[in-house]
């Protein structure tokens, strides 16, 4: 086969467009660097053109690789919707099912359910992404996604399982030693447990006509799962799901006059991919299960 024409080689040129380096493009297609760097040599020598500028900030595509990129990366997502198509079309209860959430959802909400998914279809394997950005269906990234907000991208089959509500929490060991606050003035007088570079806690707080800082927080940390077990260490007064809360020994949710608007928990999948059957019967279970887990 003539070397322009392996797809292989052009998917690592729109890997190495997308993040500007070979490193970049071998962490994202798993890979190795060096495979990276001889797919992009035997581009060009077989096109006898340059695609890429090299210089200490990275590769940078020249005239030639700006006007290439469009229809390989149209070329790409042909491709990952025929799989979608051929992945649709199984009625095969079997194989495995992706599954994306965020961290703290990854962590302290879904394990009881992936059990018991594994109990009814034991030939069905699971593969848990937990991650706080949102992960593409489309590209096949996950088969279903849990997301904490109403998806908007297009050809995908959404359910909203309920809702789960935010409150001000900490351990009774921290409660036992500085008292729970009354009044938001009191709040800011104790241990807060908050982000350290990041501001949602911060501008949520201000839309709800709470002046919040970052040096009002006695720890920040940006994961939120470290912040959930500092505050099960009875480090200081934190905020996470009412649902996690309640469903954990030795943890307070305070009565304080912040009226946080729910998180909507959704279940997402691609329109194609909900024709399979095992991924159809995941996502029905687990809409059931995350259902009554939120009514609790």
């Amino acid at each position: 086969m003539n070397s322009v024409s392996d797809w292989t080689l052009w998917r690592s040129f729109a890997a190495v467009a997308e993040h500007g380096s070979l490193s970049g493009a071998a962490r994202a297609l798993g890979v190795s660097q060096p495979t990276i760097g001889r797919h992009i040599e035997a581009l060009e020598v077989g096109l006898g053109a340059k695609l890429f500028e090299r210089s200490l900030a990275g590769f940078a595509p020249t005239e030639l690789g700006l006007r290439a990129y469009e229809p390989v990366r149209q070329a790409a997502q042909a491709l990952a919707e025929a799989e979608l198509y051929a992945a649709g079309s199984s009625a095969v209860l079997e194989g495995a099912v992706r599954i994306t959430a965020s961290v703290v959802m990854s962590h302290y909400t879904l394990p009881p359910m992936l059990r018991r998914l594994r109990d009814e279809f034991p030939d069905i394997a699971l593969e848990v992404v937990p991650t706080d950005s949102p992960e593409n269906l489309l590209m096949r990234e996950a088969d279903i996604a849990v997301r904490m907000f109403r998806p908007t991208q297009l050809d995908l089959v959404t359910r909203k399982v309920g809702e789960s509500p935010i409150v001000a929490c900490a351990h009774e060991s921290y409660v036992a030693t500085h008292g729970v606050p009354a009044t938001l003035d009191e709040l800011r007088a104790h241990e807060l447990l908050g982000f350290d570079r990041s501001e949602v806690l911060i501008s949520a707080a201000r839309a709800l006509g709470f002046s919040l800082k970052r040096s009002d927080f006695a720890i920040r940390c940006d994961s939120q799962s470290a912040l959930w077990e500092m505050a099960k260490a009875g480090l200081g007064i934190g905020f996470a799901q009412k649902t996690i809360i309640n469903r954990t020994p030795g943890m307070v949710a305070l009565d304080l006059p912040l009226a946080i608007p729910p998180l909507e928990v959704w279940l997402t999948s691609h329109r194609e991919l909900y024709g399979a059957r095992r991924i159809r019967v995941v996502y029905d279970r687990l809409a059931e299960m995350l259902s009554v887990w939120l009514r609790a």
